[in-house]
């Protein structure tokens, strides 16, 4: 089961290159390992990496909206 660590927020530094996170709006989870299709972002691109004007490809959620996920 996953948990919430704590809201993104911005900071690109407390975020480890295979790091999960989760749109708090719709709960979409971008996932590293297979990058996100919707936006050509190609499997392996790490959460920190994504273009300033990414936003979920689901609900259109601000980058900055994504939850750190925690794998238990």
């Amino acid at each position: 089961m996953s948990t919430f660590e704590g809201s993104y927020g911005g900071d690109a530094a407390r975020l480890a290159d295979h790091t999960r996170l989760e749109c708090s709006v719709c709960w979409h989870v971008y996932d590293p390992a297979a990058g996100d299709a919707n936006w050509q972002i190609p499997p392996g691109t790490p959460f920190s990496q994504l273009p300033d004007h990414w936003r979920c490809p689901h609900c259109d959620g601000d980058k900055n909206d994504f939850m750190v996920v925690s794998e238990d």
